[in-house]
Order: C-alpha cells, then sequence, then structure tokens
C-alpha cells in the first residue's frame, strides 16, 4: 500500500508537487506560528485578525525565500546535503530580520518568544518533511530482495559531500548495494551517516572479506592528482574493483551523481600534477590569427584544433589526408564553434603543389605540423612511406609556410627521434633537422619542434588495449618485462605544444616535461588488481589473468629518451625545457636528403636504411632489418 501510494506521488505532474510541497510548507509554518500563541496563552487559541495576518505574511516570505533557494526544484527523494544547506542558509538570513522586526516593532498579537521559537520550530519542520518525503518517495524505487540480492556490494571511499551524494544516488540503485564509508579523517571514524558506519581505512581489508564487498568507490574529486594515485596504489591488493568519481574541475555540474562513476584511468595511477597554463602564450599565435593544422583528424591534431578554437582565432585551416577524420572533426568543431570560421580540406602532405595552393589561398599566419606515420612496427615495415610521409611531408609544409609568409610554424616531434632504433624515430629525427636547418638560413617564417613521450588515449595505446584484454578474461600482452614508457594526457600534452611554440622562433627543439617514467608491466599488474582480479603467476598460480612476454617488436626501444645531449635549458614555463642540438648545414643535408628522397620514391628500402643511418646520429637499427 505505501509503495503503491508513493509510486502515485512520483508520478504526479511537476507543477502539482510543488504545490503540495509549498503547501505543506506554508501550513508548517502557520501551524509552528499558532503553536507559540497557544503556548504563550498557556491555551489553545486562535489568531485574531491581525495577528493571523502576520502569521500569513511570515509564512509566504518563507516560502518565497524557499523559491528563491531552489528548494522546490530539488527531487524531494534525492535530495542532498548541499540543497538542504543552501535552503537553510537562505532561510536563517530571512530569520534575523523577521527576528528583529517582532523584537524592536512587536506587531500586535505576536509575543517576544515568536522572534525565536517560531523559525526554530518551521526550521525542523522544513528539515523533517525532507527527511521524511525522501525516504517515503523512496519507496517508488524501492528495489526488490532479488535485485537486493544481485546488486554489487561496494564501499564508498571517502564520507564528505561528494560520497554522500553518491550514497544517496546508490540507494536507489539496482547495481550497487553500499554497506559502508572509509574515511582518512579520524574525526569520523565510528559515526553513521545515512545509516551507514564510516570505518577507518585499516579496517579495509576486514570490511572486503567479512562483508563480500566487491567495489570500491572513490568519491574525493577535490583531492590532488598525487594524493589520488597514493589511494588507488593503496586499494591495488585489496582484491575489489576500484572506480571513481572524476576531479572537481572534470564534473561539469555542481553535483555528483551515479552516472559520473567511472573505470579508473591510467591518470589516477599516475598521479602527475598539471601546471597551470600560461594564457599569453596560448593566446601569442592563436587569437586572432589564421591557424592551419596538419592532421586535423589525428588525436594530437584534433586537440590542438579544439584548443585553438578556444582562443577564438580568426580562422581554423583543417588540412587531413582521410576523408572519415576529416568529417568527423570538422562536423565536431564546427558545432562547438559555430561563430568562427572553420575551413576543411582534403590534402596529402606529401603533395607540394597542393599544399603550395592551400597555402595561397588561405594566407596562415600560424602552422601546427601534426601530419605523421606514427606507429613503429608499421613504419618499420613501410620504411620507404614513412620516409615520404615524415621527412617529404615536412619539407614540403615547410617550403610552402616560407613561400606563404608563415609567421610560425610547429613541429609535433617525437621522444622516438632521440638516438633512435626505429625508421619512425630517424624519420621524425630528419624531420627535425630540415627545419633547423631551414631556421638556420634565416627569413620571416620562424621555425620550432616540440618533442614529448606517449599520450594517453590516442590511436594505438597501450592502456585501452590492456582494459580490452582484462576484460576478455586475458592474457595480457607485454613486449617485455622491462619495458619502460612516459606518458601524457592529450590536453596536457596539447596545451604545452602551443606554449612551447608561441616560445620558439629559431629553431629549438622544446621537450616537455613528462615527469617520472612508467614501468608497463608495473601498469599491468595495478590495472588488473584495480578490475578486482589477481595476476596469474608462478607466486599466484590460481590468479585470473596472466601476462605473456612476447618479445620486442621490429624497432622498438627499452627506454625512451627526450634530449640526444644532456643539456636542457629552463624557459619561461616550469614544464618545457628547450635543447639546441646538432645539426647539418641546408648544404650539408640537402643532398643527402635527395638521396633519401630519391630511394623511398624508388622503393628502395634497404637503402633507405642506410641513407637513415647516415644521417642520423645514433640511429641504430638491428643488423638483420638493414641487410633485409
Amino acid at each position: 500500500m505505501k509503495t503503491t501510494l508513493a509510486k502515485y506521488f512520483v508520478a504526479l505532474p511537476r507543477s502539482a508537487k510543488v504545490l503540495i510541497v509549498a503547501g505543506v510548507d506554508f501550513a508548517a509554518s502557520v501551524v509552528g506560528g499558532w503553536m507559540v500563541l497557544s503556548f504563550e496563552a498557556r491555551a489553545v487559541v486562535l489568531p485574531d485578525g491581525s495577528a493571523a495576518a502576520w502569521l500569513a505574511l511570515f509564512a509566504t516570505l518563507q516560502i518565497l525565500v524557499l523559491w528563491q533557494s531552489s528548494a522546490y526544484k530539488a527531487v524531494s527523494r534525492f535530495i542532498g546535503f548541499s540543497s538542504l544547506a543552501r535552503s537553510v542558509q537562505y532561510l536563517v538570513l530571512l530569520f534575523i530580520p523577521q527576528a528583529l522586526l517582532v523584537l524592536l516593532w512587536q506587531p500586535v498579537g505576536l509575543p517576544l518568544a515568536f522572534s525565536v521559537v517560531q523559525p526554530a520550530l518551521f526550521l525542523s519542520a522544513f528539515l523533517a518533511s525532507r527527511f521524511l518525503a525522501a525516504r517515503f518517495l523512496g519507496l517508488a524505487d524501492k528495489r526488490s530482495l532479488k535485485e537486493q540480492d544481485e546488486a554489487f556490494q561496494a564501499l564508498i571511499y571517502g564520507a564528505g559531500e561528494a560520497g554522500r551524494e553518491l550514497a544517496m544516488g546508490l540507494a536507489y540503485s539496482s547495481q550497487f548495494r553500499v554497506v559502508g564509508f572509509v574515511d582518512e579523517d579520524i574525526s569520523l571514524e565510528g559515526a553513521v551517516i545515512q545509516g551507514l558506519h564510516v570505518h577507518p581505512p585499516g579496517e579495509l581489508l576486514s570490511l572486503v572479506q567479512n562483508r563480500q564487498v566487491t567495489h570500491v568507490l572513490l568519491a574525493m574529486p577535490s583531492i590532488t592528482r598525487s594524493r589520488r594515485a597514493q589511494v588507488v596504489k593503496g586499494l591495488a591488493g585489496v582484491g575489489v574493483k576500484v572506480m571513481t568519481l572524476p576531479s572537481l574541475s572534470d564534473l561539469a555540474h555542481g553535483r555528483v551523481s551515479v552516472q559520473d562513476l567511472r573505470e579508473i584511468d591510467i591518470e589516477d595511477l599516475l598521479g602527475r600534477e598539471t601546471t597551470k597554463p600560461n594564457e599569453i602564450l596560448l593566446n601569442k599565435d592563436t587569437r586572432g590569427k589564421v591557424v592551419m593544422v596538419t592532421g586535423a583528424g589525428g588525436s594530437i591534431g584534433s586537440e590542438i584544433c579544439r584548443q585553438v578554437l578556444e582562443r577564438q582565432p580568426l580562422k581554423l585551416i583543417l588540412v587531413e589526408v582521410s576523408e572519415p577524420s576529416l568529417y568527423l572533426i570538422e562536423s565536431e568543431l564546427s558545432d562547438s564553434f559555430p561563430n568562427i570560421l572553420i575551413e576543411a580540406v582534403l590534402c596529402n602532405v606529401q603533395d607540394a603543389a597542393a599544399l603550395q595552393q592551400v597555402m595561397i589561398e588561405h594566407r596562415p599566419d600560424t602552422f601546427y605540423h601534426a601530419a605523421a606515420y606514427k606507429h613503429v612496427p608499421l613504419v618499420e615495415a613501410n620504411e620507404c612511406a614513412g620516409v615520404l610521409n615524415n621527412v617529404l611531408g615536412t619539407l614540403n609544409c615547410a617550403k610552402a609556410a616560407t613561400e606563404a609568409g608563415v609567421s610560425k610554424f610547429t613541429l609535433i616531434s617525437t621522444d622516438k627521434a632521440v638516438r633512435p632504433t626505429n625508421v619512425m624515430g630517424a624519420t621524425k629525427r630528419v624531420a627535425e633537422m630540415v627545419l633547423q636547418a631551414l631556421s638556420a638560413q634565416g627569413g620571416k617564417t620562424q621555425f620550432s619542434m616540440v618533442r614529448f613521450g606517449n599520450v594517453l588515449g590516442s590511436s594505438g595505446s597501450v592502456v585501452p588495449r590492456f582494459r580490452q584484454q582484462i576484460e576478455e578474461g586475458g592474457p595480457i600482452t607485454l613486449t617485455h618485462q622491462e619495458i619502460t614508457r612516459y606518458f601524457m594526457t592529450i590536453p596536457e600534452a596539447t596545451e604545452l605544444v602551443l606554449q612551447a611554440g608561441a616560445m620558439g622562433g629559431a629553431g629549438e627543439v622544446f621537450v616537455l616535461d613528462m615527469g617520472e617514467p612508467v614501468k608497463i608491466i608495473d601498469l599491468a599488474y595495478r590495472m588488473v588488481e584495480l578490475s578486482g582480479l589477481r595476476v596469474k603467476d608462478e607466486s599466484t598460480p590460481d590468479g585470473d589473468i596472466s601476462v605473456e612476454i612476447t618479445g620486442l617488436r621490429p624497432g622498438e626501444k627499452l627506454y625512451e629518451e627526450l634530449l640526444i645531449g644532456n643539456n636542457p635549458q629552463a624557459t619561461p614555463h616550469p614544464g618545457i625545457f628547450m635543447a639546441r642540438e646538432e645539426f647539418l648545414s641546408s648544404d650539408e643535408l640537402m643532398p643527402i636528403l635527395n638521396r633519401l628522397l630519391a630511394a623511398s620514391t624508388a622503393n628502395q628500402a634497404k637503402l633507405v636504411r642506410i641513407i637513415l643511418q647516415e644521417l642520423v646520429t645514433g640511429y641504430q637499427p638491428e643488423a638483420i632489418e638493414i641487410a633485409r
């Protein structure tokens, strides 16, 4: 019966529910005032005309204040602490002048006690009505016993506002059944919040074992990345699946909801703290400028486009060889930035004549060259195509930019260009050398290069591959147990690229601070553990997911480097360093470069590798590859 009645109220139109709730509040205010009058008279009395008018006036004012605080917009059965706190704050601000009015003016028929007792009674009635409404109307969403049995047992790590709102939302979820909070605040130990006990982190393992907990939900969006990484690391060996709420900066709304829960990302494991960007540098080459981006449909190129558009350029030209990629990015950006002129150009950077025509037509001020073949094994097996795209493409773009009078030209490079062991890295180093040689010749166009390591979420990234392998039951495939990589998020890397490019102009090679390198096998183990599973190895033969070592792929390095030399120079930005590395002059470079391009055009793979080794300092391909 109760459940049926609750469902009836939940199904009512929104306007009807607002009128009912406001009516209850109005009645509570009037009844509270009447109780004060009766108490003062030591008998049940009916307010005379003047007193009744004052009771109605105060009740109306209180309803209006609650309306202003958005109290009637909140869904009663999901109402949270922050919403109640806002309403109470507004009421208190009203109660102060109300009390002063009664004390100083003493309206006819109202005793002095009215100034304090009536507000207290109304506030108590307001909070009690919301609590009872949440409990009663929650019956409409009450789960069946079968649903409760099938729900995952969960602990919420963090008993703050976000944790409390999450617990309230999960109270009606068929997916999770919350059995308690875990919080590091000693003062909360043993407390009961929303009927759930708060436990210290030291009891986590016993709770997991005794309460059959399968999930820990991390609800601390305001903590720093490094602190989040520490907490996540501590949960890795508990044997539960860990999910988390994103940081406050990532939450687009004020309140937390169940939909905000997500899988643990590598950012949560790395604990990297980002440096606040320099807005002057971000705007220098973008705001009010004509900007061109090659490889605009790729992971880095597309993010460059998004961040450039946020700086309000005069026009953005998207250059991309893939029609589907160009269509997708042009559609996305046009929808997100309808007031900025965006031009989509299908063009291959290997086509010098087409590039020159595009440059002449659009006359860009700033040029970001992100088009490249970057997958190491693919370029290793297609070295001639790699040279033509990465080297010839860069040369064509640089020459066209020079002829069109482009002010700034920034090349997106890679840490694999440093003492490369693969063709991809060698071609990117030659691309850098091309720009260094052109910069040394002088001219209006200012060239610079930005070199960084792996970005999270890019095509071919190891993290989504590991996650898919875990979901499929394994095994996780790893090329070598000692392989180590630097990681950075795409938005963070792009933001630094824009700032580095703004500082460049004399052929500098900029290097991004990638933080500490990550051992990939440790990453794999932690991802398995945070999925609530165990790694199957010699020490745990009955584990869930095994890790298979497949051997290094052709051209793959165990460790990546960011500098050829050991003399990084500081820049005005703490996350960006600069290196002026040795290069060949244009007179020295061009004869060798012409031979390299001719060999690539003729598809002479063996000769291409020999010339690359002659041209790139430190390039050490495997002997078997050269002899191929």
